[in-house]
């Protein structure tokens, strides 16, 4: 069966298109964009995606910032830090990179960001809202998970899903966006029984749990579509959790690893702070006509 590459890198480039758009807008406005990145520890690899981001705000006109601590920085200083920034009128959005050294509380620190600057949509109000269909700012690859299914045309009313993984930030945010638009789904985990048995009847089927080549072929539904959001270095190359090779031919739409979903996450990034930004107007001007603080 030939397949249809679902190119991320492409769709990225005319998300970014129009985000650069809706940036300009908000300029005119007198709405700058500011996006704070905080790293702990100097983890080279989470350098590369602090560069990656920035490049990506400055392809669009979003300015960015780099505040990076050391690895013995405590979790009173970093709050401190995050309180600053929830109340600083030029910040418009805050990033906390992953991983932190694990004398720090990530979920309390990722809480700790207010939610209308929470662009990477971590904090608990910003995903519990998805179970209402209401937030904009949810969490950006599970977003850009379910936006490269859309970009197939498939009709998602009653369409069998399949997720291999439950994470808090992927495999359930991916659940909760595609139960709102009336899919079938189910989710798979390190506990599920012959993960073949469901993976073989999913008409779209979302693999998220870091292991590479979990998905080969003969686990596949022919001519489903396949969204592959695992990243492994596998010798000198990045992989995917699913075989490529084996699954390209019984797949009817595939996202390559990479220039799958990565490239579509860091645009939904971009997305999540230009919302952000949308959000705080709104929530300025609310507050300016009942005479409230806009950061009460």
């Amino acid at each position: 069966m030939s397949y249809k590459l679902i190119d991320g890198r492409l769709q990225a480039r005319a998300l970014r298109g129009e985000i650069r758009a809706r940036v300009g807008v908000l300029r005119e406005l007198g709405w700058h964009q500011k996006l704070v990145s905080i790293a702990v520890g100097g983890i080279e690899a989470t350098a590369l995606y602090v560069r990656n981001q920035q490049r990506a705000c400055t392809q669009v006109g979003i300015a960015f910032e780099d505040r990076s601590y050391t690895a013995d920085v405590t979790q009173q200083e970093l709050r401190a830090a995050i309180s600053a920034l929830n109340v600083d009128p030029r910040v418009t959005g805050i990033i906390l990179q992953r991983p932190v050294p694990s004398h720090l509380d990530l979920k309390y620190l990722q809480n700790s960001i207010h939610p209308d600057k929470d662009v990477e949509g971590m904090n608990a109000a910003n995903i519990g809202n998805i179970v209402y269909g209401g937030s904009a700012l949810g969490p950006c690859t599970a977003r850009a998970s379910v936006a490269l299914l859309k970009s197939t045309g498939l009709d998602l009313r009653g369409l069998e899903v399949v997720i291999v993984g439950h994470s808090e930030i992927v495999g359930k945010p991916i659940a909760l966006q595609l139960m709102e638009e009336f899919a079938t789904v189910t989710i798979c985990h390190h506990e599920t029984r012959n993960l073949a048995i469901h993976t073989r009847r999913a008409e779209a089927l979302f693999v998220a749990v870091g292991k590479p080549g979990l998905i080969t072929g003969d686990m596949v539904k022919p001519g489903a579509a396949v969204i592959d959001i695992g990243i492994n270095q596998v010798a000198d190359r990045i992989v995917g959790d699913v075989d490529f090779d084996s699954v390209v031919d019984v797949a009817g739409w595939i996202t390559p690893v990479p220039g799958g979903v990565g490239p579509m996450t860091v645009a939904i990034l971009l997305s999540n702070t230009v919302q952000a930004v949308e959000r705080q107007r709104r929530s300025y001007e609310e507050a300016m006509a009942s005479g409230a603080p806009s950061w009460a």
